[in-house]
């Protein structure tokens, strides 16, 4: 059954298909790149992955490869999940996206981590770029998990006060928290830029025998990222602005759906 187009609309299909033929386009290059490294001694390894150096091969596997994750993120955002609130602000759907990145990154963490065990304890092969690999990886996923966060407003929040207030009050405490989300956005690109711009203008790497360039990426991401988060937060501003006010409790916290199984658990337990 054909899910609710959240707002890829008549694209969804398009982008589905693509995403379809650059997920398999990538499997059978890394599949092909992974069979002769093992079996042939292959002259293109990782390292030659983050060098392609002319390697036509190397550069189309970077395309499938990125081109599958964005195409999966995107045909991804397009469908609600069952506890993610319908996107209503003005930044929801590029913070949709991103998480769908993320999410997708977790998939291929655990590959990464799979191949290495794979490769050292299978074919005594142990691999030199396995545990960069997934620090890289793994630096993306918390940055862009955070994003997410954001956005569905699931950070930690004291409501004990915050309930108590009229809605005046809400508003203006509303406000003050996103006016210091912002001051510390531009405190942390005040101090970090020059740094971010050094690392990435000259590509600074990892300093290991794979030498990925970690700092080089990793750094600017942490600021763009956080103006991301930043905007994000203004986006729920705007989006919450006239919603009818919210009151919370303890029951908040009590996932029905999980008690329901405990007890069907239970009852299976006592036949």
């Amino acid at each position: 059954m054909e899910t609710q187009s959240v707002w890829l609309g008549p694209a969804r299909q398009p982008v589905r298909l693509l995403m379809v033929l650059f997920t398999a386009a990538s499997l059978l290059l890394v599949g092909a790149l992974f069979i002769a490294a093992m079996f042939f001694d292959s002259a293109i390894g990782m390292h030659q992955m983050l060098r392609p150096e002319g390697r036509a091969l190397v550069y189309l596997t970077h395309v499938a490869v990125f081109g599958a994750i964005f195409l999966a993120a995107l045909y991804l955002s397009d469908t609600q999940g069952s506890i993610e609130p319908k996107p209503e602000g003005f930044f929801d759907i590029v913070s949709l996206v991103c998480s769908r990145i993320s999410m997708i990154s977790i998939v291929l963490l655990v590959f990464v981590m799979f191949y290495e065990v794979v490769a050292r304890y299978v074919f005594e092969k142990p691999t030199l770029w396995a545990n960069e690999l997934s620090l890289w990886i793994a630096g993306f996923l918390f940055l862009l998990a955070g994003l997410y966060a954001m956005q569905q407003r699931s950070h930690i929040r004291i409501y004990i006060i915050y309930d108590l207030m009229p809605r005046w009050m809400r508003k203006l405490s509303d406000c003050i928290s996103v006016a210091l989300i912002w001051a510390f956005t531009l405190a942390l690109m005040w101090g970090g830029y020059n740094e971010a711009r050094d690392k990435f203008l000259r590509w600074e790497a990892f300093g290991t025998a794979w030498d990925p360039p970690i700092p080089a990426t990793i750094k600017p991401a942490i600021l763009i990222i956080i103006l991301m988060v930043a905007i994000q937060a203004l986006s729920n501003l705007i989006a919450d602005w006239n919603k009818a006010p919210e009151s919370h409790s303890p029951a908040d916290d009590i996932d029905e759906e999980e008690i329901a199984m405990l007890r069907r658990n239970l009852q299976k337990d006592d036949d």
